[in-house]
């Protein structure tokens, strides 16, 4: 299997599990809550599904794969700098850095 493909298989469901997490678990809440995020906790997670079904249809439509790899890149660095504001540690920040990186590397591979 291509590299791009295990990366996109990786960073879908993991987008896709953080959806669905957001809507069974009151510990995503809390922590939006707590980053004084949840006037923005809808959007966020319509922005991570959307941008999970785009990796998933970009296997086959390589433009959407574009699209959705730098939305999802810019949604994790803008996560990221709320850690960083909110002075999280790096342990905490480290999944935000993570999926920055890999939705950077799947976006720049598919250009």
């Amino acid at each position: 299997m291509e590299i791009i493909r295990i990366c996109v298989l990786i960073s879908g469901l993991s987008f896709f599990a953080y959806s669905l997490n957001y809507m069974l678990s009151a510990r995503m809440k809390n922590e939006l809550k707590r980053l004084q995020m949840e006037h923005l906790s809808h959007v966020i997670v319509i922005c991570q599904f959307l941008g999970a079904t785009g990796l998933f249809l970009g296997l086959f439509y390589n433009w959407i794969l574009v699209l959705s790899s730098f939305g999802l890149a810019m949604l994790m660095l803008c996560g990221l700098i709320v850690r960083v504001k909110s002075k999280d540690n790096l342990f905490v920040s480290l999944p935000a850095l993570f999926y920055l990186v890999l939705n950077l590397y799947i976006f720049i591979s598919s250009v």
